[in-house]
Protein backbone atom coordinates (compact mmCIF):
# COMPACT_ATOMS: atom_id res chain seq x y z
CA UNK A 1 0.00 0.00 0.00
CA UNK A 2 2.82 2.41 0.83
CA UNK A 3 4.47 1.68 -2.48
CA UNK A 4 1.16 2.24 -4.23
CA UNK A 5 0.84 5.66 -2.61
CA UNK A 6 4.42 6.60 -3.40
CA UNK A 7 4.02 5.56 -7.01
CA UNK A 8 0.95 7.76 -7.38
CA UNK A 9 2.74 10.91 -6.31
CA UNK A 10 1.51 13.80 -4.20
CA UNK A 11 -2.00 13.72 -5.73
CA UNK A 12 -2.62 10.47 -3.87
CA UNK A 13 -2.81 12.51 -0.64
CA UNK A 14 -6.04 14.42 -1.52
CA UNK A 15 -7.52 11.27 -3.03
CA UNK A 16 -6.85 9.33 0.17
CA UNK A 17 -8.27 12.18 2.29
CA UNK A 18 -11.37 12.16 0.12
CA UNK A 19 -11.75 8.44 0.62
CA UNK A 20 -11.46 8.82 4.41
CA UNK A 21 -14.11 11.56 4.45
CA UNK A 22 -16.38 9.47 2.23
CA UNK A 23 -16.09 6.45 4.52
CA UNK A 24 -16.86 8.60 7.58
CA UNK A 25 -19.99 9.98 5.88
CA UNK A 26 -21.10 6.51 4.80
CA UNK A 27 -20.78 5.11 8.33
CA UNK A 28 -22.53 8.12 9.87
CA UNK A 29 -25.43 7.94 7.40
CA UNK A 30 -25.83 4.20 7.95
CA UNK A 31 -26.26 4.87 11.67
CA UNK A 32 -28.51 7.92 11.26
CA UNK A 33 -30.80 6.58 8.54
CA UNK A 34 -31.90 3.48 10.38
CA UNK A 35 -35.63 2.83 10.31
CA UNK A 36 -35.84 2.89 14.10
CA UNK A 37 -34.41 6.41 14.21
CA UNK A 38 -36.39 7.90 11.32
CA UNK A 39 -39.86 6.31 11.29
CA UNK A 40 -40.28 4.14 14.41
CA UNK A 41 -43.68 2.49 14.78
CA UNK A 42 -43.83 3.39 18.49
CA UNK A 43 -43.71 7.15 17.80
CA UNK A 44 -46.38 6.89 15.11
CA UNK A 45 -48.68 4.94 17.41
CA UNK A 46 -48.03 7.38 20.23
CA UNK A 47 -48.93 10.36 18.05
CA UNK A 48 -52.18 8.70 16.95
CA UNK A 49 -53.13 7.94 20.53
CA UNK A 50 -52.51 11.53 21.58
CA UNK A 51 -54.50 12.87 18.62
CA UNK A 52 -57.41 10.54 19.38
CA UNK A 53 -57.49 11.33 23.09
CA UNK A 54 -56.99 15.07 22.73
CA UNK A 55 -54.99 15.07 25.96
CA UNK A 56 -51.74 16.55 24.63
CA UNK A 57 -49.30 18.23 26.99
CA UNK A 58 -45.96 19.94 26.49
CA UNK A 59 -44.23 16.92 27.99
CA UNK A 60 -45.82 14.63 25.41
CA UNK A 61 -44.82 16.95 22.58
CA UNK A 62 -41.23 17.20 23.83
CA UNK A 63 -40.90 13.42 24.07
CA UNK A 64 -42.34 12.94 20.61
CA UNK A 65 -40.20 15.71 19.12
CA UNK A 66 -36.97 14.30 20.53
CA UNK A 67 -37.78 10.68 19.75
CA UNK A 68 -37.30 10.51 15.99
CA UNK A 69 -37.45 12.46 12.74
CA UNK A 70 -41.07 11.59 12.02
CA UNK A 71 -41.86 12.31 15.67
CA UNK A 72 -40.75 15.92 15.23
CA UNK A 73 -43.09 16.30 12.24
CA UNK A 74 -46.05 14.73 14.05
CA UNK A 75 -45.35 16.78 17.18
CA UNK A 76 -45.64 19.93 15.09
CA UNK A 77 -49.02 18.77 13.84
CA UNK A 78 -50.23 18.02 17.37
CA UNK A 79 -49.04 21.37 18.67
CA UNK A 80 -51.19 23.11 16.01
CA UNK A 81 -54.18 20.75 16.36
CA UNK A 82 -56.56 23.61 17.22
CA UNK A 83 -55.66 25.59 14.08
CA UNK A 84 -57.65 25.42 10.82
CA UNK A 85 -56.83 22.66 8.38
CA UNK A 86 -54.79 24.81 5.99
CA UNK A 87 -52.72 26.26 8.83
CA UNK A 88 -52.16 22.78 10.28
CA UNK A 89 -51.11 21.47 6.87
CA UNK A 90 -48.68 24.33 6.27
CA UNK A 91 -47.03 23.84 9.66
CA UNK A 92 -46.60 20.11 9.03
CA UNK A 93 -45.16 20.77 5.56
CA UNK A 94 -42.65 23.22 6.99
CA UNK A 95 -41.61 20.71 9.64
CA UNK A 96 -41.29 18.11 6.88
CA UNK A 97 -38.88 20.33 4.92
CA UNK A 98 -36.68 20.64 7.99
CA UNK A 99 -36.82 16.88 8.45
CA UNK A 100 -35.76 16.26 4.84
CA UNK A 101 -32.83 18.64 5.28
CA UNK A 102 -31.79 16.67 8.35
CA UNK A 103 -32.04 13.36 6.50
CA UNK A 104 -29.93 14.64 3.59
CA UNK A 105 -27.11 15.89 5.81
CA UNK A 106 -23.63 15.27 4.35
CA UNK A 107 -25.04 13.74 1.16
CA UNK A 108 -23.97 16.77 -0.86
CA UNK A 109 -20.43 16.30 0.40
CA UNK A 110 -20.53 12.63 -0.58
CA UNK A 111 -21.76 13.56 -4.05
CA UNK A 112 -19.01 16.15 -4.37
CA UNK A 113 -16.38 13.54 -3.53
CA UNK A 114 -17.86 11.23 -6.15
CA UNK A 115 -17.56 14.03 -8.71
CA UNK A 116 -14.09 15.40 -7.98
CA UNK A 117 -12.03 12.27 -7.30
CA UNK A 118 -12.05 11.18 -10.99
CA UNK A 119 -10.92 14.69 -11.87
CA UNK A 120 -8.05 14.41 -9.39
CA UNK A 121 -7.14 11.07 -10.95
CA UNK A 122 -7.24 12.66 -14.39
CA UNK A 123 -5.02 15.47 -13.13
CA UNK A 124 -2.57 12.86 -11.88
CA UNK A 125 -2.66 11.24 -15.30
CA UNK A 126 -1.83 14.52 -17.00
CA UNK A 127 0.99 15.29 -14.58
CA UNK A 128 2.37 11.77 -14.97
CA UNK A 129 2.38 12.03 -18.74
CA UNK A 130 4.06 15.43 -18.53
CA UNK A 131 6.75 13.87 -16.36
CA UNK A 132 7.17 10.98 -18.80
CA UNK A 133 7.55 13.23 -21.83
CA UNK A 134 9.97 15.45 -19.92
CA UNK A 135 12.16 12.41 -19.31
CA UNK A 136 11.94 11.51 -22.98
CA UNK A 137 13.14 14.95 -24.01
CA UNK A 138 16.06 14.65 -21.60
CA UNK A 139 17.29 11.08 -22.16
CA UNK A 140 15.46 10.07 -25.31
CA UNK A 141 13.47 6.91 -25.90
CA UNK A 142 16.39 4.58 -25.35
CA UNK A 143 15.88 4.38 -21.57
CA UNK A 144 12.38 3.02 -20.80
CA UNK A 145 13.02 2.98 -17.03
CA UNK A 146 13.19 6.76 -16.90
CA UNK A 147 9.79 7.02 -18.61
CA UNK A 148 8.11 4.30 -16.51
CA UNK A 149 7.93 6.51 -13.40
CA UNK A 150 5.71 9.11 -15.01
CA UNK A 151 3.47 6.51 -16.64
CA UNK A 152 3.04 4.58 -13.38
CA UNK A 153 2.10 7.81 -11.59
CA UNK A 154 -0.57 8.45 -14.23
CA UNK A 155 -2.05 4.95 -13.91
CA UNK A 156 -2.02 4.82 -10.09
CA UNK A 157 -3.73 8.17 -9.56
CA UNK A 158 -6.35 7.40 -12.21
CA UNK A 159 -7.16 4.02 -10.67
CA UNK A 160 -7.36 5.43 -7.15
CA UNK A 161 -9.56 8.36 -8.16
CA UNK A 162 -11.99 6.17 -10.11
CA UNK A 163 -12.20 3.62 -7.29
CA UNK A 164 -13.07 6.25 -4.67
CA UNK A 165 -15.58 7.86 -7.02
CA UNK A 166 -17.34 4.54 -7.69
CA UNK A 167 -17.76 3.78 -3.99
CA UNK A 168 -18.92 7.30 -3.15
CA UNK A 169 -21.41 7.37 -6.04
CA UNK A 170 -22.92 4.00 -5.12
CA UNK A 171 -23.59 5.00 -1.53
CA UNK A 172 -24.73 8.50 -2.50
CA UNK A 173 -27.43 7.05 -4.76
CA UNK A 174 -28.32 4.46 -2.13
CA UNK A 175 -28.82 7.04 0.62
CA UNK A 176 -30.75 9.38 -1.68
CA UNK A 177 -33.17 6.58 -2.51
CA UNK A 178 -33.51 5.71 1.16
CA UNK A 179 -34.27 9.33 2.05
CA UNK A 180 -36.90 9.52 -0.70
CA UNK A 181 -38.63 6.44 0.70
CA UNK A 182 -38.56 7.91 4.20
CA UNK A 183 -40.03 11.18 2.94
CA UNK A 184 -42.95 9.37 1.33
CA UNK A 185 -43.58 7.43 4.52
CA UNK A 186 -43.52 10.59 6.65
CA UNK A 187 -45.92 12.33 4.27
CA UNK A 188 -48.37 9.46 4.56
CA UNK A 189 -48.24 9.46 8.35
CA UNK A 190 -48.61 13.24 8.47
CA UNK A 191 -51.72 13.12 6.27
CA UNK A 192 -53.25 10.42 8.48
CA UNK A 193 -52.57 12.50 11.57
CA UNK A 194 -54.11 15.61 10.00
CA UNK A 195 -57.27 13.69 9.11
CA UNK A 196 -57.51 12.27 12.62
CA UNK A 197 -57.10 15.70 14.19
CA UNK A 198 -59.75 17.16 11.87
CA UNK A 199 -62.18 14.39 12.75
CA UNK A 200 -61.69 15.07 16.44
CA UNK A 201 -62.16 18.80 15.89
CA UNK A 202 -65.37 18.17 13.93
CA UNK A 203 -66.71 15.87 16.65
CA UNK A 204 -66.05 18.35 19.45
CA UNK A 205 -69.39 19.86 20.57
CA UNK A 206 -69.65 23.57 20.13
CA UNK A 207 -71.06 25.77 22.91
CA UNK A 208 -74.78 26.51 22.58
CA UNK A 209 -75.72 30.05 21.65
CA UNK A 210 -76.60 32.28 24.55
CA UNK A 211 -80.29 33.05 25.11
CA UNK A 212 -81.44 36.61 24.89
CA UNK A 213 -81.57 38.57 28.14
CA UNK A 214 -84.98 39.51 29.65
CA UNK A 215 -84.46 43.19 28.88
CA UNK A 216 -83.70 42.42 25.24
CA UNK A 217 -86.76 40.15 25.04
CA UNK A 218 -89.07 42.81 26.49
CA UNK A 219 -87.70 45.42 24.11
CA UNK A 220 -88.30 43.11 21.18
CA UNK A 221 -91.89 42.44 22.29
CA UNK A 222 -92.58 46.18 22.65
CA UNK A 223 -91.23 46.80 19.17
CA UNK A 224 -93.43 44.07 17.75
CA UNK A 225 -96.52 45.52 19.50
CA UNK A 226 -95.77 48.99 18.15
CA UNK A 227 -95.41 47.64 14.61
CA UNK A 228 -98.72 45.75 14.92
CA UNK A 229 -100.54 48.88 16.22
CA UNK A 230 -99.21 50.97 13.35
CA UNK A 231 -100.46 48.43 10.83
CA UNK A 232 -103.97 48.48 12.41
CA UNK A 233 -104.09 52.26 12.16
CA UNK A 234 -103.12 52.12 8.48
CA UNK A 235 -105.85 49.53 7.79
CA UNK A 236 -108.49 51.60 9.68
CA UNK A 237 -107.56 54.75 7.76
CA UNK A 238 -107.76 52.91 4.45
CA UNK A 239 -111.26 51.50 5.35
CA UNK A 240 -112.58 54.93 6.42
CA UNK A 241 -111.44 56.52 3.16
CA UNK A 242 -113.32 53.95 1.11
CA UNK A 243 -116.57 54.43 3.02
Amino acid sequence: MIEFIRAGGWLMIPIILSSVIAMAIIIERFLSLRLGKVIPVSDIQRARELAASGNVTDVHLAELNNGSVVGSVLATGLSNRAAPRHVLKESVEEAGRHAVHKLERYLNALGTIAAITPLMGLLGTVLGMITAFSKITQVGVGDPASVAGGISQALFTTAAGIFVAIVAMIFHRYFKGKVDNYVIGMEQEAVKLIELVNQNNAGTPRPAPRSASPSAASAASKASAAIAAARKKQQAAATGGRS
